[in-house]
C-alpha cells in the first residue's frame, strides 16, 4: 500500500515537474517573441490581400480604360517606354491574364527599380512606381525583415517563427486536459467566468483549435527563411527532390554559380536555385522580346508570366511564372541568339519536396484556393494576435508587483534535463532555435543567477 502511494506520489511529482518546466519555457518564449509574432501576423494578414489592395490603390496604373481586339506587339510597347525613359534599362516585362490589365515593364532608372505600366492597346505609358515604395513591398519587408532589412532582422523573424512552434507544442501540453471531464475550459471557453479564468480560456481554447492551422502556416513560411530555407534547399538538391536534372534540354546540367533568382523575376521557389545556362557565341541576330513572347505562347506558358532580359552577351532570356495556380508554374531559359530552350522546368517536373513546398507556399500566400484561402489565412492571423493579447492580459492579472511572475523553477534537475534535451533535439532541425536555447541556458547559468535583480524577477 505504501509502495503504491509512493509510486503515485512520484508520478504526480514528475507530471507536475514536466508541467512547470513546459510552462516556464512557454512563458519566456511568449514574453520575448510576442511583439515579433504580432508583427508577423499583422503584416501577413495584410499581404494575403495583395491582389485586391494593389488593384484598388493602383487602379489607374493597373487597368486600361478601353480594350480592343488586338494588342500592340511587346516590341512596340517597349519602344514607347524607351521614348519616355531614354536612360532606363529594361530588365523584364510581365504579361497578365486579365485583358484589362496593363503591361508591366521592369526598369532600372538611376540605380532604382521602377515599374512602368503601359496600355497594351494604345501604347500609352500610364506611369511608374518605385518598387521599394510600393505598399505591398513595404509590408513584405516588414514581414520578412522588419523593414530595416539586413541579416540580423531576417534572423530575428526566423527565430520568432521557430519559437512559435515551441509555443504551440508547450501550449498544447499545458492545455491538455488531465483531470477535467468537462468540455468547458478545454474545448469551449467559460465565457461567464471573470478575471484570470476568463482570459485563460480566451487564450487557451482558441489556441487549441487554431494550433494545427498555425503550425502549417509557420512551416510553409520557413522555406523563405535565411537559415532553414537554405537548409531545405540543400536537402531538396541533395536528394533530387527539388528539380530534376533532365529539365535541362541541351547537354548536362550547367555548373553555374549564377542561379535563376539572381537574374529573373517571378521565379518559383522550386527553381530559384536552378543554375543558369549561357547563350551561344554571338553567331545569330539577338532575339527580341516579341520573339521570346512567341516562344512562351508556343510552349503554353500560362499568364501571368515575366520575361526577364539577358544580363550580358552570354546571358539568357528567362520566362518565369510563380503562378496563382501553382500547378502552372514554369521556368524557361532561352538562348538569346538561337532561341534554343536551354531549361524548361514545370510543376510536373518537380520532385516530392518541390511539389509539396510549392503547394505549401501557395497556401501560405493565400493563392491555393482563392478567396477562401485568403479568409482562412486572415482568420489564423487574427486568431494569433488575439491569443497573444489575451496572454498578455492574463499575465498582467497574475503578475505580482515588482516581479515578472514567471512559473517557479524549483523542479527536479532530471526533469529539466529531459525537457531541455527534447528542446535541443528540435534545435537540430531548426539551427537558430538550437543556438538560442544554448544561449539562454548559458545566460541562465552564468549571468541571471548571479544578478540579484534577475533572481527576484525569475522567482
Amino acid at each position: 500500500m505504501d509502495n503504491q502511494m509512493n509510486q503515485d506520489k512520484s508520478k504526480n511529482q514528475t507530471r507536475n515537474g514536466i508541467y512547470h518546466t513546459m510552462w516556464r519555457w512557454h512563458f519566456y518564449a511568449g514574453i520575448i517573441f510576442a511583439p515579433f509574432l504580432i508583427i508577423l501576423a499583422f503584416s501577413g494578414a495584410v499581404y494575403l490581400f495583395k491582389p485586391q489592395i494593389e488593384s484598388y490603390i493602383y487602379k489607374d496604373l493597373y487597368f486600361v480604360e478601353e480594350t480592343k481586339e488586338t494588342q500592340l506587339s511587346v516590341n512596340a510597347q517597349i519602344d514607347n517606354v524607351r521614348e519616355d525613359f531614354p536612360e532606363a534599362s529594361i530588365t523584364g516585362v510581365t504579361f497578365f491574364e486579365d485583358k484589362e490589365r496593363s503591361t508591366k515593364v521592369s526598369t532600372i532608372q538611376d540605380g532604382e527599380a521602377i515599374s512602368v505600366f503601359i496600355d497594351p492597346y494604345s501604347g500609352k505609358v500610364m506611369g511608374g512606381l518605385h518598387v521599394e515604395k510600393e505598399l505591398m513591398t513595404i509590408f513584405k519587408k516588414l514581414h520578412s525583415e522588419l523593414i530595416v532589412g539586413g541579416t540580423v532582422a531576417n534572423r530575428l523573424i526566423e527565430l520568432a517563427a521557430c519559437w512559435a512552434i515551441i509555443l504551440l507544442i508547450t501550449g498544447i501540453y499545458i492545455w491538455w486536459p488531465r483531470n477535467r471531464a468537462s468540455i468547458w475550459g478545454t474545448m469551449l471557453p467559460r465565457l461567464r467566468s471573470k478575471g484570470r479564468v476568463f482570459w485563460r480560456d480566451i487564450h487557451a481554447v482558441p489556441a487549441f483549435w487554431l494550433s494545427l492551422g498555425l503550425l502549417i502556416l509557420i512551416l510553409t513560411g520557413l522555406p523563405w527563411s535565411g537559415v532553414m530555407g537554405e537548409k531545405i534547399n540543400r536537402l531538396a538538391t541533395a536528394t533530387n527532390t527539388g528539380y530534376p536534372a533532365f529539365s535541362f534540354s541541351f547537354g548536362p546540367k550547367p555548373e553555374s554559380v549564377t542561379v535563376s533568382k539572381d537574374v529573373a523575376e517571378n521565379v518559383p521557389w522550386a527553381t530559384e536555385n536552378v543554375p543558369v545556362p549561357t547563350s551561344t557565341e554571338n553567331q545569330f541576330v539577338a532575339l527580341t522580346l516579341s520573339d521570346v513572347e512567341g516562344i512562351a505562347k508556343y510552349k503554353q506558358v500560362q499568364r501571368p508570366y515575366t520575361i526577364s532580359t539577358p544580363q550580358g552577351e552570354s546571358g539568357v532570356y528567362t520566362i518565369a511564372t510563380s503562378h496563382e495556380r501553382p500547378f502552372d508554374n514554369a521556368t524557361l531559359h532561352i538562348d538569346q541568339y538561337s532561341g534554343a530552350i536551354l531549361t524548361d522546368v514545370r510543376y510536373k517536373d518537380y520532385g516530392v519536396m518541390g511539389k509539396a513546398i510549392t503547394i505549401g507556399i501557395a497556401l501560405h500566400e493565400g493563392k491555393l484556393f482563392g478567396l477562401a484561402n485568403q479568409l482562412l489565412g486572415l482568420f489564423l492571423c487574427i486568431g494569433l494576435i488575439g491569443m497573444i493579447v489575451s496572454s498578455i492580459i492574463m499575465w498582467r492579472k497574475r503578475k505580482p508587483q515588482n516581479s515578472l511572475g514567471a512559473p517557479g523553477k524549483n523542479v527536479d534537475v532530471r526533469i529539466k534535463r529531459i525537457v531541455t534535451i527534447i528542446m535541443l533535439l528540435l534545435g537540430l532541425v531548426m539551427p537558430l532555435l538550437g543556438l538560442s536555447i544554448i544561449g539562454i541556458l548559458l545566460l541562465d547559468k552564468f549571468v541571471f543567477t548571479k544578478m540579484k535583480r534577475f533572481k527576484a524577477w525569475l522567482g
